[in-house]
């Protein structure tokens, strides 16, 4: 499971993208649960979590993550030392 510290950030980035005060990122949260959260918002989500994280998603890795749980698994993987596990 992701660490705290990325899902505080991730429930920072998800506020500010869909304008939100309440929204707080949790393993299971998923798009259907955020107004929202539709094919622009999912753009305006990855572009801005790119940034916050300074890491790059692939097509086929958004397209993979089934909730928010997965997104901050995968950013772990993407911002870890190399060699670390």
């Amino acid at each position: 499971m992701a660490d705290a510290a990325t899902f505080e950030k991730l429930t920072l980035v998800l506020r500010d993208v869909f304008d939100d005060d309440n929204l707080i990122a949790t393993a299971d949260l998923t798009a259907r649960k955020v107004k929202g959260w539709d094919s622009l918002g999912n753009v305006r989500l990855f572009l801005e979590v790119e940034q916050a994280f300074v890491v790059r998603f692939s097509a086929t890795e958004i397209s993979s993550l089934k909730n928010v749980g997965q997104l901050a698994e995968l950013i772990e993987e993407k911002v870890r030392p190399r060699g670390r596990p």
